[in-house]
């Protein structure tokens, strides 16, 4: 494994050394005032933690925080960045902003409209508008200074799967060339919305049918922000980690109780999180890992955070 080149391995590495130039690029202008540089994720952690914008409070102690802050509320929290899950309701001006205000790596966005207008719906109007919402979180992300955008691509509701399917890789397939030209990943994630598994079989599913969905789009800029949680109901979260291999590029983070048929907090429940650290290894993955469970203020994100570290093992 140390000495072969991967696509992740070459994809990481453009990301380091644009960081560096990011870096070196903050100057020092005639008036002595230095540019504001965008802030940067530590450089030497194998897993990078992060929380979802829409899990940080909106009011601490009655008083409203502006978006600087609430990303703010992260860093001190422990996290090394944010994935921006609001993405719909910023400009890409206003995501770098914060980001620069606050001193907090942005490394992903997110749009929720997507449940709402999908790539496989049978309306060409709603097909449009998903994408470009898509197109927006893809600058969102960019302005910002992360890496990908987390998406849904549709819902096995709207009609047979070759018929979904074929409709989102048609549409999602027109974002492609401005994810590429900005460097941001189209990452799909494996949610319970009856697309590429069978929502009332039991847990023997394997990932093949979510594997041979990106692997259609023969692209390096889409994969998987695999939900680790989402399909423990399903299948076994570290075959479905080693099915995915290169293709997962991010990672959601949740607990989920089998026995009780419902998420629970990170580490509770009865999720395999040994089996999970062991396909990790496996597979070599390095990146972000995103908490999505219940947040709120400084304490609550705290412990979400240390949740997550025992889970991933790590400090």
């Amino acid at each position: 494994m140390a000495n072969r080149l991967t696509r992740r391995d070459v994809l990481a590495g453009g990301a380091v050394a644009s960081a560096t130039l990011m870096g070196a690029s903050a100057t020092v202008r005639a008036d002595d005032t230095p540019d504001t540089a965008m802030p940067l994720p530590p450089m030497n952690h194998r897993y990078l933690l992060s929380c979802k914008l829409g899990m940080i409070a909106k009011k601490v102690d009655g008083k409203s925080l502006s978006l600087a802050e609430r990303l703010k509320l992260a860093r001190d929290a422990g996290f090394d960045g944010v994935d921006f899950d609001e993405a719909g309701s910023y400009t890409p001006e206003q995501a770098q902003q914060a980001s620069a205000e606050s001193g907090v790596f942005v490394h992903n966005a997110i749009n929720h409209d997507h449940w709402k207008k999908r790539f496989t719906s049978a309306s060409e109007a709603d097909r449009k508008t998903a994408l470009e919402n898509l197109l927006h979180c893809i600058r969102v992300s960019h302005a910002a200074g992360g890496s990908g955008v987390l998406l849904v691509p549709g819902s096995g509701n709207d009609g047979p799967e070759s018929v979904v399917a074929e409709r989102a890789i048609e549409g999602i397939r027109q974002a492609i060339p401005l994810a590429a030209a900005l460097g941001q990943h189209i990452l799909f994630e494996n949610v319970w919305n009856k697309m590429f598994y069978d929502h009332d079989k039991g847990p023997e599913q394997t990932a093949d049918r979510w594997a041979a969905f990106v692997d259609a789009f023969d692209s390096p800029w889409v994969g998987m922000y695999h939900d680790i949680g989402n399909h423990w109901k399903y299948g076994n979260p570290g075959d479905w980690i080693k099915t995915f291999g290169p293709r997962a590029v991010k990672f959601d983070v949740k607990g989920f109780s089998r026995s009780k048929n419902k998420f629970t907090d990170i580490g509770e429940g009865d999720l395999p999180w040994g089996d999970v650290r062991k396909a990790l290894d496996e597979v070599g993955f390095t990146g972000w890992f995103t908490a999505e469970v219940g947040g709120g203020g400084l304490d609550r994100l705290k412990t979400v955070r240390n949740q997550m570290a025992e889970a991933l093992g790590v400090g």
